[in-house]
């Protein structure tokens, strides 16, 4: 959950659904495994391209056995040494029934069938839910309304697209440090921001971090300006909240925004450049054409049938015009130039059925090649023809659907329009972000309809998409090598842009991040296992962002009698487990908070929705809560009803009950019976001050 180790900074978030709730992803409703039947520790990973190997990493960092299945051993692991982390092998088909009974599928906690093709992986989730009905299944899988349709028939079924989770890293990492992430949750927007306290700022000077709280905010990290952070400050909630927020400061912040008024970011306007007096003289120089002519090429297809064509004519153009000149040196050049053009273009009985000036005897091969010319200039006539259809069957009325200009300046460069890229892109359009995409496809004007999209070689159409003004560029084509010249080709036009690398091979990406740290590089498959085998803990990961190259979940659950979160206060969720609670539904009320108060005591039935680190997730599944270290000494009350008071702040704030509560008003001075939480002592401090009691902290080597 949102600790363990976080320092908080980059960061990214994920997609909105159709639905009423937030499923960036495909996901089916889960809900928490009761601590009372507990699953055993072994998961079951099939397939072992890219994204199986990180599923293997990260779930054996939480201390799982993995047994890996597929057809043929890699023959090279993109995670060195990973054959050493798994604790069986089986180089067979995993849909076969006896493959998974050898791989121990009646005993494990769950199957993550995670093959590139989906077919199979629907076929091996099946096969496991007949040996073990009890088994979990997690899928790697696109077919939305499919794995919905499974997941209502299907329990402890969970489907996902490597794709949809990786796109919204890449999308704040685009937009740059104003935004950490957005998530939308039963049609409500949060925001994650980095905001640096400015001298001006009305927080400067005047307001301790625990007065930022409100229905609508929560305080997530700080870090201060004067002095570097302590490694336990690293860890969420680990501030003192009674420190003052001075300018310098750094706050990360979750908060509930407005959907109507949802403007994450200030945009630049797309404008059209102006033509300057002297670029006509552009078409004037032979790079400008060979540039043009290049790009028509690229294109492929009737594109260069029509330049090899075009060659041809201009070639058959100059030679009869040069041998009717030599043959006839009577005739002046326009007349030999116009006479071998009107042969081109089909003219042979124009020219000798009645052009008296032929009356000389013409050789054989003279007349053979204007034949040749007449010929070829009808077939060339044909092809020109073949080009307009093309052509005005393509654009489908593109006058009237004109793609705007390429934004002048503050804009972003997509570079790659796969299903990555698409999903970046209409992520973007969401922030009201302006955007050039580059791709080396052909795309119709169905396809993002209001952004400048060029379709050809990246090298030669980077410089018609305004990067030297460029605000970022991302590059996520499925070729690394070509993300990283990008990425170099941009640091030489605009070293102030931010620059972001799709990257598939973790060593690739190792070395990448050290050579070049301006570059942000994001290896999809490695943000995408996080979740998968978050999912393998039995939780419904709604979505996810990165945070200093961390991923952070927001992870839902549905509370059940006896499991490790029924009965605590929000609280001792947040300051034991690390995670931040942001939506909360009761079931016996029927009530929605969002920001949840800490004195919430959840209950079977209820819903939680919290931000976590997929450690956070092991951890409120195995129950393991940090211990609470803090006291608070009550000293003395004012009157009679601030004892009354008192115990009521107590019991509210601790978790207490209320006879353990006023049985410390009742013998002041005197001490909680039990230790706290840090920012649960210092509260209560605060609230019993408020009802006339006096109280002091005790730390912990006091206590």
């Amino acid at each position: 959950m949102l600790i363990s180790g976080l320092n908080w900074g980059q960061a990214v978030v994920f997609i909105q659904p159709a639905t009423p709730k937030i499923y960036p992803m495909t996901v089916s409703r889960i809900v928490f495994a009761p601590e009372t039947t507990a699953a055993p520790d072994t998961c079951i990973i099939c397939g072992l391209g890219s994204l199986g190997q990180y599923c293997v990493v990260n779930l054996k960092n939480f201390g799982i056995r993995v047994t890996g299945i597929d057809l043929y051993r890699p023959k090279h692991w993109e995670v060195s040494q990973l054959d050493t982390l798994l604790d069986q092998l089986l180089e067979d088909d995993a849909r076969k029934t006896e493959v998974l009974e050898r791989a121990g599928v009646a005993q494990a906690r769950a199957v993550l069938a995670v093959t590139e093709n989906e077919r199979v992986n629907i076929q091996i989730a099946f096969a496991a839910r007949l040996l073990n009905p009890k088994v979990r299944l997690v899928v790697r899988s696109a077919k939305q309304n499919l794995t919905q349709l499974l997941g209502q028939e299907l329990t402890d079924f969970v489907a996902y697209e490597p794709t949809q989770l990786s796109a919204v890293p890449f999308t704040l990492a685009a937009l740059g440090e104003e935004i950490i992430g957005f998530f939308r949750l039963e049609g409500q927007l949060f925001q994650v921001h980095r905001r640096v306290i400015a001298p001006q700022d009305p927080w400067a000077n005047s307001r301790s971090l625990y007065e930022l709280y409100s229905r609508s905010r929560k305080v997530l990290s700080y870090q201060s300006s004067t002095r570097p952070a302590l490694p336990e400050e690293l860890y969420l909630f680990r501030w003192d909240p009674e420190t003052l927020a001075y300018p310098g400061d750094t706050l990360i912040t979750v908060e509930l925004q407005s959907a109507s008024s949802f403007n994450p970011v200030a945009t630049a306007t797309p404008a059209t450049a102006k033509v300057s007096g002297w670029q006509w003289q552009k078409w004037l120089r032979w790079e400008h054409w060979r540039e043009r002519l290049g790009e028509w090429w690229e294109k492929g297809g009737t594109h260069r049938v029509a330049l090899v064509v075009a060659g041809l004519m201009v070639t058959l153009l100059l030679s009869g015009t040069l041998l009717y000149d030599l043959y006839y040196p009577d005739l002046n050049f326009p007349d030999t130039f116009y006479t071998t053009m009107i042969l081109l273009l089909g003219g042979y009985g124009d020219v000798f059925g009645g052009l008296e000036r032929f009356d000389l005897p013409l050789p054989w091969w003279l007349r053979l090649l204007s034949l040749g010319l007449s010929l070829t200039g009808i077939a060339f006539t044909g092809v020109i023809y073949a080009l307009l259809t093309e052509k005005l069957l393509a654009t489908q009325f593109q006058f009237l659907q004109r793609r705007p200009p390429v934004p002048t300046q503050g804009h972003v460069v997509i570079v790659g329009l796969g299903r990555v890229g698409r999903q970046i892109a209409t992520l973007l359009q969401e922030f009201r972000q302006p955007l050039a995409v580059i791709t080396s496809l052909e795309v119709g004007n169905e396809v993002l309809p209001q952004v400048p999209i060029f379709s050809g070689t990246t090298a030669t159409l980077l410089p018609r998409v305004n990067l030297a003004t460029a605000k970022s560029i991302v590059t996520v084509t499925d070729d690394e090598l070509e993300n990283l010249e990008v990425a170099l080709m941009t640091r030489e036009s605009n070293a102030q842009s931010q620059v972001v690398i799709r990257t598939f091979d973790p060593m690739f990406s190792d070395n990448v991040r050290r050579l070049f740290p301006f570059a942000q590089v994001l290896c999809a498959n490695e943000i995408a296992a996080e979740a998968f085998a978050a999912a393998a803990f039995g939780e419904n990961v709604l979505g996810l962002f990165r945070l200093d190259g961390r991923t952070i979940l927001v992870v839902e659950y549905e509370i059940e009698a006896g499991d490790t979160l029924d009965g605590l206060i929000l609280a001792q969720v947040s300051y034991g487990y690390g995670v931040v609670p942001v939506y909360y539904h009761s079931a016996q009320e029927q009530t929605t908070k969002t920001m949840p108060s800490d004195d919430v005591r959840l209950q079977p039935g209820d819903q939680l929705i919290v931000l976590a680190t997929s450690r956070g997730v092991q951890r409120v599944e195995l129950g393991e809560r940090l211990p609470p270290r803090h006291q608070v000494q009550v000293q003395k009350a004012m009157n009679k009803d601030a004892i009354f008071y008192g115990g009521n702040v107590i019991a509210q704030v601790t978790g207490f009950d209320l006879k353990s509560a006023r049985h410390v008003m009742e013998r002041l001075p005197s001490t909680l019976p039990e230790p706290i939480y840090r920012h649960q002592a210092q509260r209560l401090v605060r609230e019993l001050a408020k009802a006339q009691v006096t109280s002091r902290l005790v730390p912990p080597s006091r206590a």
